[in-house]
């Protein structure tokens, strides 16, 4: 299945700020470029941390109200988060800002990975890197959107391509594909019920599918069909079955 990788969506000109570079310049850095974050390098351009919005407002957030009267008895806030924004609040460098570990990605990696990464981790871009965590560019969540701006033109002909002739060894005229704003419909009928159930999920993995309507129908039902007897009936990728 031929997908977009981080590659070929990322930004290749990264706003970013050395370790040393002062609080200042990194909000001037944020502010000029309309950005919400930028990763932290070290001398070598490795990846070394990401400083966000959030992280500068710490300041604010931890300043005390001049207007509330002082506490005769105060227990400090001891939990680990605490103690980070408490240091946030009184840093004065990149490196004192920045969120550690940094979360990164290879740009062979699947945009839909990608995806998955900054969902389960609650983030908005990830800096992207070679084998050695030297800086190679940055998608965001905005840049991952770009996959459903596809033409449906496009989107039918990769399904035709990749689904009918590549998976089912179908001539193109097999069934019929029609996408409408991303969504595919498949109609007619195929030799087995496996076949039906593998042109579905496999339409899903195209870039810029939104849904796929199934009015699929089949010759023959085979519910219980082996690895060995799917490559009878052209399915050449084991890895469907897992989907």
């Amino acid at each position: 299945m031929k997908r977009s990788s981080v590659g070929t969506v990322m930004t290749g000109h990264v706003i970013k700020a050395a370790s040393d570079a002062s609080f200042k310049e990194v909000a001037h850095l944020l502010h000029e470029h309309r950005i919400s974050g930028l990763p932290v390098v070290d001398a070598e351009g490795r990846v070394i941390g990401v400083v966000s919005e959030s992280d500068l407002l710490a300041r604010q957030v931890e300043a005390d109200d001049p207007y509330r009267p002082p506490r005769r008895f105060h227990w400090p806030r001891i939990s680990s988060a605490s103690r980070r924004r408490r240091v946030k609040a009184h840093a004065r460098t990149a490196g004192q800002l920045m969120s550690q570990p940094v979360i990164t990605i290879g740009a062979d990696v699947d945009i839909a990975d990608a995806a998955r990464t900054m969902t389960r981790h609650g983030i908005e871009r990830l800096p992207v890197v070679d084998d050695t965590q030297h800086l190679l560019g940055i998608i965001t969540r905005h840049d991952l959107l770009e996959v459903f701006l596809r033409a449906d033109n496009d989107i039918q002909r990769d399904v035709i391509d990749e689904v009918l002739v590549r998976t089912l060894s179908l001539p193109p005229q097999a069934i019929s594909v029609t996408v409408r704003q991303g969504v595919v419909t498949l109609a007619g009928e195929v030799e087995h019920r496996s076949d039906a159930g593998i042109a579905v999920r496999t339409a899903r993995l195209v870039d810029g599918v939104v849904a796929v309507d199934d009015q699929l129908t089949f010759r023959l039902d085979d519910p219980h069909v082996r690895v060995s007897e799917q490559s009878h009936h052209g399915v050449a990728d084991d890895w469907l079955r897992k989907l």
